[in-house]
């Protein structure tokens, strides 16, 4: 098995300072072994239904999903996975910038299993992340 197969977070994010930052922090505090980090919507949609396969899709913990991501959007993204029930029961974790009621509502009411405002600072940044890896990857039970 590859470590595509294996790949335990999904991380859909375009910000290059945001997806490292993440990523440092679900490593260093051992929250997964295995993240992909997909820079644009139009990729997601590639690897999470092109080629889907149910193995692939019942390693998957936890989705972390941007909303202002390029071509494909992240909320038509969320769409699509609690659409198609090969994806729909994954956790998506929807962790954007933007703290506007429309797209917190328009997130809920589609299905995400939690909408969280990036924090400014790198501290408190990283502590969200790993607030956000404990409680879905830890506490979490599917």
């Amino acid at each position: 098995m590859n470590n595509i197969e294996r790949t335990e977070v999904v991380l859909i994010e375009d910000n290059p300072y945001d997806a490292e930052l993440a990523l440092r922090a679900l490593h260093s505090n051992f929250l997964s072994r295995e993240v992909l980090w997909i820079r644009d919507g139009q990729e997601a949609v590639a690897y999470l239904f092109e080629d889907a396969n149910e193995l692939k899709h019942r390693q998957l913990k936890l989705i972390l999903l941007d909303l202002k991501i390029p071509k494909v959007s992240g909320y038509e993204i969320l769409l699509k996975l609690k659409a198609d029930p090969m994806t729909s029961a994954i956790p998506v974790v929807v962790f954007s910038s933007s703290a506007e009621g429309k797209d917190i509502k328009k997130c809920n009411e589609a299905g995400a299993n939690s909408y969280l405002v990036k924090p400014v600072g790198f501290e408190r940044f990283l502590d969200t992340i790993k607030e956000i890896g404990t409680y879905w990857l830890v506490h979490n039970r599917v």
